[in-house]
């Protein structure tokens, strides 16, 4: 898998080879500038391990491009550590625990309580992305976007090649390693073979808005009613995001504004009064809900990471926290690598990853299958739902597991 090299800082070095195409040598090269891709580039740098980072998107794209912003405590702990975190610390809003509500009330989760002082960050992932982007270039480390035509070659031999054109122009970047990070419908996951997928598809997804309506609520709300799943959330004490379930193929031009605030009430609304308040919807739009699983997350010199090798439902918040630890478990791997010339951490990255993986997958299909509403579910199916959030809600050994799960499995950060 090749040899270890003398660690190097100050990005990839033209080897100027010919006069048509751009030929580069870096040590990691790295499809895809969302979370895992970005993030990973950071914790190589700060091993002074180069990297260069491609991405297909345009910046305003990818920085523009509105996700989920629940960050576990172990998300924050590592932009923190790595000094990329000064507007999180400004504007994320911290949560100690959530709220379950189920037969017109609500019950509180005291999750810090229960986990020795964890907590959630909400903060969305394309300020994340700003924040990752912003560092990267101040950096002076490669950063490309709106290449075209990607490729990669050689991947199970000594050194990999990555091939694509910009601007007209043919680059070609020679590496030791590729860490494909381009996402679920990227280039990197179909380069790779003898591959096993493992996919649950959802018969339900989510209908996501965004409200200019103060959080009328300071902590996250998950509502589970006989017309389906709720949920209240925030991303600025002047911004609420809400999500309403609905049939996948259900068209988004039936809901208007009006339909999805009485719905919104009708399933959020609790016997005490509380309700999210109203405001005018800025954006809103239909995801599916699946979970998906790649074995192994690793060919030859590729490395998959994020959503190239995983997809969860977005019920238990997981999905750029999954990615952030994938990239935190090849860097650490990369950077015993370059150190000392030993593989045993990148060998055994897809199962250290895996494990994570799937016990993430376990919580998620959990609170998905325990708020929502299947189709041709009946009262045996509504009563035994009942019953679990009831058990959740008043057994401390339960509200423990959920909260453990929700701020974040434990990770070895050195």
């Amino acid at each position: 898998m090749g040899e270890a090299r003398p660690c190097r800082r100050g990005g990839a070095r033209s080897l100027g080879l010919s006069e048509h195409v751009n030929r580069t040598r870096t040590q990691v090269a790295i499809v895809g500038a969302g979370p895992a891709g970005l993030m990973l580039s950071h914790l190589l740098h700060a091993r002074g391990i180069e990297s260069i980072v491609l991405e297909s998107r345009s910046r305003d794209y990818v920085e523009d491009r509105v996700r989920a912003g629940v960050l576990e405590h172990n998300t924050v702990e590592i932009l923190c550590r790595y000094g990329l975190a000064e507007r999180l610390r400004k504007h994320g809003l911290r949560h100690d625990g959530l709220w379950l509500s189920f037969a017109g009330s609500r019950h509180h989760i005291n999750m810090s309580e229960l986990t020795g002082g964890k907590a959630i960050t909400v903060y969305g992932q394309h300020e994340v992305v700003r924040d990752l982007i912003q560092a990267r270039l101040a950096s002076g480390a490669p950063l490309e976007f709106e290449i075209e035509d990607l490729t990669l070659h050689d991947i199970d031999a000594p050194t990999p090649i990555v091939r694509y054109r910009k601007g007209g122009a043919e680059h070609e970047i020679v590496c030791d390693w590729i860490a494909g990070c381009d996402g679920s419908h990227g280039v990197c996951r179909p380069s790779a073979r003898g591959l096993s997928e493992f996919e649950r598809v959802y018969p339900f997804a989510w209908l996501g808005v965004l409200a200019d309506a103060p959080p009328s609520s300071d902590e996250l709300v998950y509502t589970h009613h006989e017309r389906g799943f709720a949920l209240f959330s925030m991303r600025s004490p002047k911004v609420t995001r809400l999500y309403l379930q609905v049939d996948p193929d259900e068209p988004i031009e039936e809901w208007a504004d009006d339909r999805i605030w009485e719905e919104l009430q009708l399933r959020m609304g609790t016997r005490d009064g509380w309700s999210p308040n109203r405001g005018a919807i800025s954006q809103k739009g239909i995801t599916p809900m699946r979970s998906f699983v790649v074995e192994p997350m690793q060919y030859g010199k590729l490395f998959l990471a994020g959503d190239a090798a995983h997809i969860v439902p977005p019920t238990g918040a997981k999905g750029l926290n999954l990615a952030i630890a994938d990239v935190a478990v090849l860097a650490r791997a990369m950077g015993e690598f370059y150190a000392s010339g030993r593989r045993l951490l990148l060998d055994q990255y897809s199962d250290t990853c895996l494990r994570r993986v799937w016990k993430v997958q376990r919580f998620s299909w959990w609170m998905t299958s325990m708020l929502h509403r299947c189709p041709g579910d009946g009262p045996f199916d509504r009563r035994r739902q009942l019953a679990e959030l009831d058990y959740v809600t008043t057994s401390r050994a339960a509200m423990t597991a959920l909260a453990e799960n929700y701020v974040g499995l434990p990770l070895d950060l050195d």
